[in-house]
């Protein structure tokens, strides 16, 4: 009887190089290696997870399972860009955003780099990246809603996540901070999402909502569509709040949760053609899981 032998590209170079061959083996391993950022916790407290296993989460590309390889957690830093809500509407609420804040600055102390946007009239960087805890601080005590201003948060987004996909990290994120209110922007939500994943970045929202708010016109819709699909599509989280008061908690929350990421290798088998769908959720109930690509894929 007799056998064929399938040999491959991978296979002619292992035998070409021969001791060279584990090598190459090693290569291709890590060519099928992806690096997931990992965010699970309580879907009603919002508590992070701290004990997550392998087989604690599920990872489906194009409705696919795949292996989840290991885990570990995240220890790279992570550059974040706060915007901030500053326009005239936010005047009732701009002291317990204050207060908000500083917990948040206080929160993610040790993750990276930290620089805080401001919307009214127009994105103005109020401090750019830095770790300085206090001068962070010191900027958010500062912070007060300009009277007679428009808010320009769609502009500001789109601006920051330009700047973030020009920085050197794995891993970004983008933190809104918001009313619910009348948007003079004037980029289409097309154009601010596809900044949004052209830059890699997390995006997360905490939106205080307003019941009698109107999607009468193309801005509303286009600041409305941003705020709801750029934290599902990037692996962010949203939450909504009724009172200003509760910007403290949540974002308390969300400082817990960016500090206790996971890093989560998977594999994908080899492909000409990338997933266009990657799924994670959580093996146990009542968990909440959300992931981004590490930027640059790259395994270490």
């Amino acid at each position: 009887m007799s056998r064929r032998l399938r040999v491959t590209g991978w296979a002619i170079a292992v035998i070409a190089f021969g001791a060279s061959g584990v090598l190459v083996a090693r290569l291709l391993a890590q060519a099928r290696e992806r690096v997931l950022y990992v965010s699970v916790y309580d879907s009603d407290s919002l508590q992070p997870v701290k004990d997550l296993t392998a087989e604690g989460i599920v990872i489906r590309e194009d409705g696919v399972r795949r292996e989840v390889l290991r885990i570990t957690p995240a220890t790279t830093p992570m550059p974040i860009a706060v915007i901030i809500d500053n326009s005239a509407a936010a005047t009732p609420n701009i002291a317990d955003l204050r207060r908000g804040l500083t917990g948040f600055i206080k929160g993610v102390d040790g993750l990276g780099p930290v620089a805080l946007v401001t919307v009214a009239s127009r994105p103005t960087i109020a401090r750019d990246y830095t770790t300085d805890q206090q001068a962070l601080l010191d900027t958010v005590n500062r912070l007060f809603a300009e009277p007679g201003s428009g808010a320009t948060l769609l502009d500001a987004i789109s601006d920051v996540a330009k700047g973030l996909g020009r920085r050197e990290a794995d891993r970004t994120a983008i933190v809104i901070v918001t009313t619910e209110n009348i948007d003079f922007s004037h980029l289409h939500y097309s154009e601010v999402l596809e900044s949004i994943k052209a830059s890699g970045a997390a995006v997360h929202a905490i939106v205080l909502v307003n019941p009698s708010g109107s999607l009468d016109t193309d801005e509303a819709r286009s600041r409305a569509t941003v705020l709801d699909r750029g934290p599902r599509e990037s692996g962010g989280v949203r939450t909504d709040i009724l009172t200003s008061l509760s910007f403290e908690s949540r974002l308390r929350d969300l400082a817990s949760i960016l500090k206790s990421q996971y890093r989560v290798v998977y594999a994908r088998p080899e492909s000409l053609i990338p997933p266009e769908k990657i799924d994670v959720s959580s093996a146990a109930p009542r968990r909440d899981a959300r992931a981004t690509p590490a930027r640059g894929q790259a395994v270490k």
